[in-house]
């Protein structure tokens, strides 16, 4: 019988009680397939999960990690689409994306043609992604605390069309204060939690401006496929911080870095 490293988390508390185990590789059905993961990638959800913050239920000796990519080394009976050898990423749902993702959309906005503006607490992090990322504005958040009429103001006054926000409660205020009329929200996150009592009148607030605020899960595979296929056919290359070995240190190091808040780009665990 053939084995895999498997990291689980024993119990929730802390990405410390993340630990190494020796499991039998699995058998597949008909309709599925076996893949070798080659790479992995952390969200702030990952973090969540371990620290007890993730605001959804989580299962006993959970894997804390959703973001993999790999090779395909058997098929089901079944599957007509995929074969051997194909490269695949990992498609998931009932989960948000956290950290990160602001690059990475910001990358995507540009190449699409819009004017971008991003935000940060971090004068430093904010310098870096001007010259590595060249988003067409830049507010720090932290100094600049009515952010929004910042961003009303460099739109020339007028609200903006889109916001993706990974704030949450701690920010969605302001994110509808400079969204224009009938402008769109993505809720992409829960970075920043408000007080009970510091809570805004959401609901007053988007009908003050017709907006949309639309909470943002995990799209349809489709929607993964014409979001890669974007990405390949404009060239564009995700942005990725730093990587770690697959060990107990190296993905507790891991861990520590995301936590530490620092990172723009992706963090990543390298898989031999």
């Amino acid at each position: 019988m053939s084995y895999q490293k498997v990291f689980r988390l024993a119990s929730q508390g802390s990405h410390h009680n993340i630990q190494s185990h020796s499991e039998p590789i699995p058998t597949i059905d008909a309709h599925e397939i076996l893949v070798k993961i080659c790479g992995l990638a952390l969200n702030y959800r990952d973090l969540a999960i371990t620290n007890g913050t993730y605001p959804f239920p989580v299962k006993d000796n959970v894997i804390p990690c959703s973001d993999a990519a790999g090779e395909v080394v058997k098929v089901g009976s079944r599957v007509d689409n995929l074969k051997i050898e194909d490269r695949v990423i990992a498609g998931y749902d009932g989960t948000n994306l956290y950290r990160g993702v602001s690059v990475t959309v910001l990358i995507l906005a540009k190449a699409a043609g819009a004017q971008t503006i991003i935000t940060s607490s971090s004068d430093d992090k904010l310098t870096i992604v001007q010259k590595k990322y060249h988003p067409d504005h830049v507010i720090n958040y932290k100094t600049t605390p009515n952010w929004a009429d910042e961003a009303k103001r460099l739109n020339g006054g007028e609200g903006v069309d889109y916001i993706f926000e990974n704030g949450g409660s701690g920010t969605i205020g302001q994110s509808i204060e400079c969204t224009k009329m009938e402008g769109s929200i993505a809720v992409i996150g829960f970075l920043s939690a408000a007080k009970q009592e510091d809570m805004p009148d959401v609901a007053g607030l988007a009908l003050s401006k017709g907006c949309f605020v639309i909470g943002i899960t995990v799209g349809s595979k489709q929607l993964l496929k014409e979001s890669i296929n974007f990405i390949v056919s404009k060239g564009l290359q995700p942005p990725v911080e730093k990587s770690f070995k697959l060990s107990v240190e190296g993905v507790t190091a891991a861990y520590d870095y995301i936590q530490g808040g620092s990172h723009i780009g992706k963090i990543c665990i390298d898989v031999d």
